[in-house]
């Protein structure tokens, strides 16, 4: 009876340490990783495209709104550093966001940010908000794999009104000459 009930002890002892042990952290909004997100979004920001592709691993795949076609780290950068080149100003919008990182079930690290991007347009000073989320998979502090939503149709219907009107008054001035 003595050992059935040391026996029951040493289980229930058992028990409570592997039931206290530290389980890994699957969500949080405090890591490297995040850190490592706002530092190339801030440099982003800042037209650092050198800054901006430290973060990313040389292999990194980046899919912006789409699934199939990826662009490296140093393409990315490039397609940015061109569209950033119509704005006066562009960023995130402080305080309209949010931003974690989680584990996978698989062991993979993810950081997703919900925000709110916001341009003005330097060809007609119009300004323009979207909302962006942004989710990022990141190995040995590096992105790896990243995939970026947001809808760019106002600012495409933009620059499309503007290149008509400006087809048109080239028209206009071909008109007058002749």
């Amino acid at each position: 009876m003595k050992t059935m009930k040391n026996a029951g002890i040493l289980f229930l002892t058992l028990l409570m340490f592997t039931a206290c042990q530290e389980q890994p952290e699957r969500y949080t909004q405090t890591s490297p990783e995040i850190d490592s997100l706002k530092a190339a979004m801030a440099a982003y920001e800042a037209g650092d495209w050198e800054g901006y592709k430290s973060h990313y691993a040389d292999t990194a795949k980046i899919y912006h709104n789409t699934s199939d076609k990826f662009l490296s780290a140093a393409d990315n950068a490039n397609a940015f550093k061109e569209t950033t080149a119509a704005y006066s100003s562009y960023g995130f919008v402080k305080d309209e966001g949010d931003i974690e990182m989680v584990v996978t079930d698989d062991g993979e690290t993810w950081v997703n940010f919900w925000g709110v991007w916001e341009g003005t347009m330097t060809a007609n000073n119009q300004t323009y908000k979207m909302p962006v989320h942004l989710t990022a998979q990141f190995i040995d502090g590096k992105v790896v794999k990243e995939y970026a939503y947001y809808d760019r149709s106002p600012i495409v219907l933009a620059q499309m009104e503007m290149q008509a009107a400006q087809e048109e008054a080239s028209m206009e001035e071909d008109t007058e000459m002749e």
